[in-house]
């Protein structure tokens, strides 16, 4: 078990903080979900660096070998989603109206319709949810352009130390913020990402 200090930082021997205030957006009142990542970069290290010139970035990252670290306070938000997907589009479950709004916009609009929402009636976005980053790069797809919506990229499988220590984090961050189990997602369920982005990832 580990607790959270007034500052938002985790203690706990099994975490390392290694905060870095500029990826803090502002507060974070409520944490309504969490997102689980992964980097494009091979190591911890080329996370810390890609932070440093960035304002994008999650509030842990778990090494291959299942260090993790917390580089953003859990009271601030990060910019770790991106563009939000339609949580009614997503679950076929939009009003006649609404599902004629969206198939008529852009991406960008329809996040911009979903920023707009009242939790639980759009995902967990970055004003309310934790940002999980596994270390974890990508190779070129060799299917890319040959078979129709193959992604450009392929990422690597996480490890299983990365795996036990996803399992533990989540677990720790659900039971202290009271986050419901199914309002933990893969980044590519809640924004338009790579589909193997932390695909093999569980907790």
């Amino acid at each position: 078990m580990f607790r959270i200090d007034k500052d938002g930082m985790v203690r706990s021997a099994l975490v390392e903080a290694r905060r870095l205030t500029a990826l803090e957006r502002g507060d974070m009142p409520v944490v309504n979900g969490i997102v689980v990542h992964q980097t494009g970069g091979s190591t911890a290290q080329s996370t810390f660096n890609s932070y440093r010139n960035s304002t994008i970035g999650a509030h842990f990252l778990i090494e291959k070998d299942g260090k993790i670290y917390q580089t953003a306070s859990l009271l601030k938000r990060a910019n770790h989603v991106g563009l939000l997907k339609s949580r009614c589009l997503e679950r076929h479950a939009c009003a006649p109206a609404e599902l004629k709004r969206l198939q008529s916009t852009t991406l960008r609009k329809r996040s911009t319709m979903e920023h707009g929402k009242v939790f639980p009636d759009r995902f967990p976005s970055n004003r309310d949810s934790i940002g999980v980053e596994l270390v974890g790069e990508y190779n070129r797809n060799p299917d890319f352009g040959k078979i129709r919506g193959a992604d450009e990229f392929v990422y690597v499988a996480v490890t299983g130390e990365q795996n036990a220590a996803l399992r533990w984090l989540v677990g720790e961050l659900r039971r202290t913020l009271k986050v419901a189990a199914e309002e933990v997602y893969r980044h590519p369920q809640v924004s338009y990402k790579t589909t193997t982005e932390a695909a093999t990832a569980t907790w």
